[in-house]
C-alpha cells in the first residue's frame, strides 16, 4: 500500500535553489527533473540532464540544486511497503527515463487524485504509483551497470530467498559464502543493487512477516518472535517499534480496531 504525504508537479525554483536534508526524510522521495540539475553523488556535485529520475529511501541523504536560472521538477513524498518501491535497483543516484513525458503525466494524474478524490483515492493511487514504478524499473535496468554484472542475478535470487524465508538465521558470512564473495564486497554490491544492506532487508522481511502474523493469527508475541528468527523477544519488540512506530501488542490492537471501524 502507498500513502502520499505531499506531491507537486511543475514545481519551479530560481537559480539559487538548494535542497539539502543531510539525514533524509522519514518517507520515500521521488523526483522527476524537467531541467538540468546538480546532485550530490559520491561526495561531489554531478550534473544530470532534464528527464532524470531519482528515488531517495527513508533516511538517505538528499542534496540537489539548480544549475541554471531555473530549476523545475515533479516530486512525491510518500510512504510505501511495496516491494516494487524498495527493490528499485538504483536509489539515491539520478538516472534517465526514455519517456519522461509519460512519467510526468502519471505525476499529474496522481496530483489530481490526491487533491480532489481523497475519499476514494487509495486504490487508484496504488495503481498509478505501480504504473510509474514499472517504467522506472525498466529504465533503471537499462541504466544500472550492476544489472549486467556477473553477480546481479545471484544477488536478486538471494534477496528473493530473504523475503521467502525471513525466519532463517541469516548471516552476512553465510550470504557472502553463497555468492563466493568477501563480506565487504557483498555489502557493497548489495547496496548498489538495491539501495539497502542485506541485513536491512533481513530485518524488513522479518518485520513484514511479523505484521502479517500479528494481524491474521492468534500466535503469542513470543511465538511470532521465534517464528521470525529472533532469539530474544525484547530485541524483536524494540526492532518492531523502531520500524513500525508501535509495539507488537499495540499494532495488533490497532489492526483489530481498524477492522471494527472499517
Amino acid at each position: 500500500m502507498n500513502q502520499i504525504r505531499y506531491i507537486e508537479h511543475n514545481a519551479a525554483h530560481p537559480g539559487s535553489f538548494l535542497f539539502d536534508v543531510p539525514h533524509g526524510h522519514d518517507c520515500w522521495l521521488l523526483l522527476l527533473t524537467h531541467t538540468p540539475a546538480l546532485f550530490w553523488v559520491d561526495e561531489t556535485w554531478m550534473q544530470y540532464p532534464a528527464g532524470s529520475v531519482v528515488l531517495f529511501a527513508p533516511g538517505m541523504q538528499i542534496r540537489y540544486k539548480a544549475c541554471g536560472e531555473l530549476y523545475e521538477n515533479d516530486w512525491l513524498r510518500f510512504e510505501s511497503d511495496e516491494e516494487y518501491v524498495r527493490s528499485l535497483p538504483i536509489q539515491g543516484i539520478p538516472f534517465s527515463v526514455p519517456d519522461p513525458e509519460h512519467c510526468h503525466n502519471l505525476f499529474c494524474r496522481l496530483c489530481w487524485v490526491h487533491l480532489f478524490a481523497k475519499d476514494k483515492n487509495g486504490e487508484h493511487i496504488d495503481e498509478l504509483i505501480h504504473a510509474l514504478f514499472l517504467s522506472l524499473h525498466e529504465a533503471a535496468r537499462r541504466s544500472n551497470p550492476i544489472e549486467t554484472s556477473l553477480h546481479f542475478h545471484a544477488l536478486a535470487d538471494l534477496r528473493k530467498d530473504i523475503y521467502r524465508d525471513p525466519q532463517h538465521r541469516w548471516r552476512v558470512s553465510e550470504m557472502a559464502a553463497r555468492l563466493h564473495l568477501s563480506e565487504g564486497h557483498l555489502q557493497i554490491l548489495y547496496r548498489k543493487a538495491f539501495g539497502v544492506t542485506c541485513m536491512e532487508d533481513v530485518i524488513d522481511a522479518r518485520i513484514r512477516s511479523a505484521k502479517s502474523l500479528l494481524q491474521y493469527t492468534n500466535r503469542t508475541i513470543l511465538q511470532i518472535a521465534e517464528f521470525c528468527g529472533y532469539n530474544n523477544t525484547e530485541h524483536f519488540c524494540r526492532q518492531f517499534k523502531k520500524r513500525v512506530g508501535k509495539t507488537p501488542g499495540d499494532y495488533r490492537e490497532w489492526c483489530k480496531r481498524d477492522v471494527q471501524n472499517g
